[in-house]
């Protein structure tokens, strides 16, 4: 695998890391909003949680197995209200250990790839190119977007502000 996407595979890593640092966290501050009209701590989990879930079973995983690719482009709207309904109906825990788990496979499978098939461009279920190193460029983005929100609020709530 070359070391691009084993640097990427790192840094992916870093929100299992995070989700590991706020098993303590009290239910008040996991429910809370992180400011009038935002999620809250659980629902941003609940949102990544869901859209590992969901590239992992459509994609990463059929990567794995070499079969076709199932990824649709969802809107992102609904995607996102349905992972803060889940997020309504699941332990903080729980949402913690599959946020944990979604993303430790996606690596291991990953890292079972050779270089051919890391570095290969495969086709999703609508016949769009579907590359793991964009992949990993853009969640890696998305993952620093929300830790750093989560971060920014807990550190002021620790504050007292």
């Amino acid at each position: 695998m070359s070391s691009e996407i084993q640097k990427l595979l790192q840094e992916f890593e870093e929100w299992i890391v995070f989700c590991e640092s706020v098993f303590h966290i009290d239910e008040e501050t996991w429910n809370q909003s992180l400011a009038p009209g935002k999620w809250s701590i659980k629902s941003i989990v609940s949102h990544m949680m869901l859209w590992d879930r969901y590239f992992y079973e459509e994609a990463i995983h059929k990567i794995a197995l070499g079969e076709p690719l199932t990824l649709v482009n969802k809107p992102f709207e609904p995607f996102n209200r349905a992972a803060a309904e889940y997020a309504e109906t699941v332990a903080a825990d729980d949402l913690l250990r599959d946020a944990i788990s979604y993303r430790k496979k996606i690596i291991q499978d990953l890292r079972s790839l050779s270089e051919e098939q890391a570095n290969q461009t495969y086709i999703d279920g609508e016949g769009n190119p579907f590359d793991i190193t964009e992949y990993l460029k853009d969640f890696i983005g998305h993952d620093k977007h929300h830790m750093n929100q989560l971060k920014q609020f807990l550190q002021e709530r620790a504050a007292g502000n």
